[in-house]
């Protein structure tokens, strides 16, 4: 299996180095940078399947970089190591699109399964999306591709979070889908108002297809929801 490569900026030269080390005794291959200037150069000039930033750097704090990484590439995990628990740094973070936080010290176990996970996760993800594109839905035909939704021979278009949330939907379809994965998939943020926005969405999507009396979403209180295909 083809060696993992992750992009880890941070500016401390031991920790960094040890990170690195440790990392590699794991079977990823590692490239670091000393600060963000830096690993937006190396990001630039190479391909990545994961970035671990340092929040607080010099020249370009992680921040930054994030956004930069974002403006180029919206589906690379990114994790933040931070010295820092402010919530307001967590919420930036997530805003510029973190998946995950590491607070310094961390458990470098812990940070092995994030990473494992995480990777895990987006291969599958990638593995549905590229391969499954058009889904019947009761009497509905989705093409995500096209962002179509049809029923007898009527085509609506939909909106790109209406789709993505409806695909997502399909995916897990008579299953759960979790609330967090829409949220941190589509809006990249798991809060209050990225939630609402989404329960919104969802209330579109039941207008929709009110058309088919047999597929309704329902709510899977504090967990997510499920659409139901009950032909």
């Amino acid at each position: 299996m083809e060696q993992k490569r992750i992009l880890l900026v941070e500016d401390d030269q031991n920790f960094g180095t040890v990170l690195k080390d440790y990392l590699t005794l794991n079977d990823y291959d590692v490239t670091l940078a000393k600060d963000g200037l830096e690993g937006l150069i190396m990001f630039k000039n190479d391909i990545f399947d994961l970035c671990i930033l340092d929040v607080m750097m010099p020249r370009k704090d992680g921040f930054s970089l994030a956004k930069d990484i974002r403006s180029t590439n919206k589906e690379i995990p990114i994790f933040f190591l931070t010295a820092k628990t402010l919530k307001e740094d967590v919420l930036k973070g997530y805003q510029v699109g973190a998946d995950d936080f590491l607070n310094k010290p961390f458990d470098s176990e812990v940070l092995l399964y994030k990473i494992k996970a995480i990777l895990q996760r987006k291969e599958s993800e990638k593995d549905v999306a590229e391969e499954i594109f058009e889904f019947e839905i009761g009497k509905f035909h989705l093409n995500s591709k096209l962002r179509h939704l049809t029923i007898n021979g009527e085509l609506r278009k939909l909106s790109p979070k209406e789709n993505k949330l409806l695909k997502l939907l399909a995916i897990h379809i008579n299953d759960l889908m979790p609330r967090e994965l829409a949220l941190t998939k589509i809006w990249r943020d798991d809060n209050y108002f990225t939630s609402r926005s989404m329960d919104v969405y969802i209330a579109k999507l039941r207008k929709y297809l009110k058309e088919d009396p047999n597929v309704e979403i329902i709510n899977i209180h504090g967990e997510g929801f499920r659409m139901v295909d009950n032909k």
